[in-house]
């Protein structure tokens, strides 16, 4: 029997030590409500968590930036509803002014609407989105994943020809000819603005089905990131009813360890 070193009470001290930490680990765990505390804890979890909630990050700004590009596709549209109608009543005024029971002076009071109605399409050209031209020849390149792929829109250009040969100068409905000559120019705006409609119906479609895809990736995503990085609260309330086991437990021992070279004294006597 020895007394300078008590061996049974290092053992237990670390033991006691071991179950210290663990519980003081389940603590952390449940407090914070993720598995990994430390980045010792796990570090491969550690980098691939990160590289996850960065990925969840940019999917929700790419899926903002395709919600905003909706939404500009939608003011575009709102325009061109208000022009097709415009270029409606400009077709049926051309064939008003054609009729041969008016005379100039009733050709001239159609023209004046004519007129005017040219004048609403071109000041709806210089409409803008927050700063950016609804109606322009320029592309609009739409970021649509968190990698930074880009989906192109063409631009709905009310600079095109078939647009300004309606809002010339020279288009009139004063005399009956004139007026033949501006339907067929009407014509053909009406065929260019069905064009640019089916366009900007199409580039919704696909934003829209963009925009639930990546509401899918995102859940995804976060699950993942969940399963590597959240506490499983259930689990881990178990182990630290464990550890506290396994401290008190651990805490007796180290008292019995403590007082076993007492006996010693019995041979003292």
């Amino acid at each position: 029997m020895i007394i300078n070193t008590n061996i049974q009470a290092l053992s237990a001290a670390s033991s006691l030590q071991a179950s210290q930490d663990m519980l003081a680990k389940s603590l952390s765990r449940l407090s914070s409500g993720s598995k990994i505390v430390n980045p010792s804890d796990d570090a491969a979890g550690v980098a691939v968590g990160m590289r996850l909630d960065s990925q969840v990050k940019r999917t929700d700004a790419a899926k903002n930036n395709v919600v905003n590009a909706i939404s500009y596709t939608q003011t575009q549209d709102g325009y061109l509803k208000k022009i097709a109608k415009a270029l409606d009543r400009m077709s049926e005024l051309t064939l008003l002014a054609q009729d041969v029971t008016k005379g100039d002076n009733d050709r001239v009071l159609y023209n004046t609407e004519f007129r005017q109605l040219a004048d609403y399409l071109t000041n709806t050209a210089t409409k803008d989105f927050n700063g950016v031209s609804l109606f322009s020849s320029n592309a609009l390149n739409v970021t649509i994943d968190s990698e930074g792929t880009a989906f192109t829109m063409t631009g709905i250009d009310l600079g095109a020809a078939e647009y300004q040969a309606v809002t010339a100068d020279t288009t009139l409905i004063s005399t009956t000819t004139a007026a033949i000559a501006a339907l067929g120019t009407i014509k053909s705006a009406i065929n260019r603005l069905a064009a640019d409609r089916a366009n900007i119906g199409a580039y919704q479609t696909r934003l829209n089905f963009t925009s639930d895809q990546l509401v899918i990736s995102k859940e995804n995503l976060s699950a993942a990131s969940s399963r590597i990085q959240d506490v499983d609260v259930a689990e881990e309330a178990t182990q630290y009813a464990r550890y506290q086991i396994l401290v008190q437990s651990g805490t007796a021992m180290l008292a019995q360890a403590n007082s076993l070279p007492q006996s010693v004294l019995q041979l003292l006597q």
